[in-house]
């Protein structure tokens, strides 16, 4: 792995950071060319990236330190200041928020603003995921298939002793710093993440009723997040055996799944301003006109 690109004294520059850098340009690339489709200006999409940025960072750390509030009271400086503990769905909430202020600054229908985010976000998770690859974080349970990768330098390395701490079941005849090979799930979300992108992308070729987009994008995203962390090496596994993202993984993919059922048809004539511009039909060829008659 390459936690490390560049390290200058004390100053790193992490393949995490530069790779959640890399996200933020790619979801605002795809929200730029999905306002273009809905006819918004593409440039506003850029005007929000910083404030984007902002509460998705701020909602990831503030939702990581709400389930570790022991942490915080031991060591509250490590742990406001550590680059872990970005958690995905308090930067989903956070970036929700910010987008909901952006949107109603620059006056964009709220359900044509969030159908737009749909792709953008899918494609966004999947460079950040990429981050988690490189540096080692977010691994899954030990595997001894051929997909399994070690992790020695993660964050923190893939461990027997680790692993054990989540939860996984390990022979006790494996000392605690053996580096095991795990399931690759940041990989396994990756490729997940693309196929939903091409999924909303294609979606959103048709106009659709505002909101459609979104509930489809949570959805699909509920359903592989859901799955995905049964193979996830986590130590937060409370109810029944779900860990805490799966629960919020069912709430999601549930409400997305209503806002899909209720609004996926084609827009009424009050929404279609705030659709995807439709593409134009090709015209109907004049029937030939019928021979005339001999009498």
């Amino acid at each position: 792995m390459y936690p490390t690109i560049v390290q200058i004294g004390s100053f790193k520059i992490t393949s995490f950071g530069v790779m959640m850098f890399f996200s933020f340009i790619a979801g605002a690339w795809i929200l730029a060319k999905q306002f273009e489709r809905r006819n918004i200006a593409p440039g506003i999409a850029w005007d929000m990236l910083a404030w984007l940025a902002l509460g998705g960072i701020v909602g990831a750390k503030l939702y990581y330190i709400g389930l570790h509030v022991e942490d915080l009271v031991q060591n509250p400086l490590s742990e406001l200041t550590n680059r872990g503990g970005l958690v995905w769905y308090g930067g989903f909430i956070g970036g929700s928020l910010a987008f909901m202020w952006q949107a109603r600054r620059h006056k964009l229908p709220l359900g044509a603003g969030f159908d737009a985010t749909a792709p953008a976000i899918a494609l966004a998770y999947a460079v950040g995921r990429m981050g988690c690859f490189l540096v080692g974080d977010d691994y899954g349970l030990p595997t001894n298939s051929w997909v399994g990768i070690a992790f020695p330098d993660g964050s923190p390395p893939s461990t027997a002793g680790y692993l054990r701490g989540v939860g996984a079941t390990i022979p006790a005849s494996i000392p605690d710093n053996v580096v095991m090979r795990v399931h690759p799930t940041q990989l396994y979300e990756i490729a997940a993440a693309l196929v939903i992108f091409w999924i909303l992308w294609k979606l959103a070729e048709e106009p659709r009723r505002p909101w459609a987009m979104f509930g489809a994008y949570m959805g699909l995203y509920g359903i592989e997040r859901f799955l995905v962390e049964f193979v996830r090496a986590k130590g937060d596994r409370y109810f029944f055996g779900l860990s805490t993202s799966q629960v919020a993984s069912l709430a999601v993919m549930f409400a997305g799944t209503y806002l899909w059922t209720r609004r996926h048809g084609p827009p009424l004539p009050g929404e279609l301003s705030v659709g995807a511009t439709p593409r134009p039909r090709p015209k109907e060829k004049p029937a030939p006109a019928a021979p005339a008659q001999r009498h």
